[in-house]
């Protein structure tokens, strides 16, 4: 037995016991706290009230005293374990995450949901979408877990929205969570290197959180990342390759008035300086992100005369 089932079992015995000494242990291994969390308190909350079935939002008081079962004390200790020693993301441990205030199935096919884009859904891309109502497809390219394309369905509720992925193991998450939402009429799992399996359908919006880590980024992750796909994290040429793919394509997808959105975190720097003929809008967040650039038709048609 290792030092946290023993401790756990024998000599912890509420809820308030094993969230207290949870954190401190969090807080002593130097976890990573990118998936969700702020910190080891929060962490090890969400952790162990999903492991006994209690809602996720703050600590209980009302069962902060109440004794653990030896079974409720095992569960909590094999993932206090996986999360410490293994440094597995939290939501990879309860296969639940959060995104634009949503709920959505998750493992390890898929990333962790976590983009800025949520407050753009949030506030239906505006002021750049001027009338929400308007809005009758999307595409959300690289759809992973399909957590952006089912948030958008929400956000525009007259909407049809396709969810593109390459990865059939990813697909088959963002298919758990279109029927988890019920959206299965409006939301439509799509298996497409990107722009290969599309027809001549136009968009209003499309958006887009490809891979986008250069290599040398790469190597610098935590622990926690490399729990997440690789191929959904890194791309060639300094993260660039399957950006530019997606702006060479977009105008011809793209309605006269459509926008298209990408995120690019850290490569923000490295898109602008590979084409700095094209006015990219780079967007700003209140609720932290960045990295998320927007183009009209218009542009994306300057950027095929600039660099085609």
């Amino acid at each position: 037995m290792n030092v946290i089932h023993h401790t756990i079992i024998n000599e912890l015995h509420t809820l308030r016991d094993v969230v207290r000494w949870a954190t401190t242990q969090f807080n002593a291994a130097e976890l990573f706290y990118g998936h969700g969390n702020d910190d080891a308190f929060n962490d090890a909350l969400q952790l162990i009230l999903h492991s006994l079935n209690l809602p996720v939002t703050e600590f209980p008081e009302l069962f902060a005293d109440a004794r653990l079962t030896h079974a409720e004390k095992q569960v909590i200790a094999d993932l206090l374990y996986r999360r410490i020693h293994d440094r597995v993301p939290v939501p990879y441990l309860t296969h639940e995450a959060w995104f634009a205030d949503l709920p959505f199935y998750v493992d390890e096919r898929v990333l962790i949901p976590r983009s800025p884009f949520a407050e753009l859904i949030h506030d239906q891309f505006l002021p750049w979408v001027v009338d929400p109502d308007e809005i009758t497809h999307v595409l959300d390219l690289c759809t992973g877990s399909g957590c952006i394309a089912i948030a958008c369905a929400e956000a525009f509720s007259d909407a049809q929205v396709d969810a593109i992925d390459i990865s059939s193991d990813a697909l088959d998450v963002a298919n758990i969570n279109i029927d988890k939402h019920h959206l299965n009429d409006r939301v439509h799992a799509i298996q497409s290197d990107l722009w290969s399996a599309l027809d001549n359908q136009h968009y209003d919006l499309i958006v887009s959180n490809p891979p986008y880590v250069g290599a040398d980024e790469m190597a610098t992750l935590p622990a926690e990342y490399r729990h997440e796909p690789q191929s959904a994290l890194e791309a060639h040429d300094n993260g660039l390759a399957l950006v530019e793919q997606i702006l060479s394509q977009a105008a011809k997808f793209l309605t006269p008035d459509g926008l298209l959105f990408v995120e690019v975190g850290n490569s923000d720097y490295a898109v602008m300086e590979k084409w700095p003929d094209i006015e990219f809008l780079w967007l700003d967040f209140e609720h932290g992100g960045h990295g998320i650039f927007m183009l009209t038709q218009a542009q994306c048609v300057s950027f095929n005369q600039h660099y085609s």
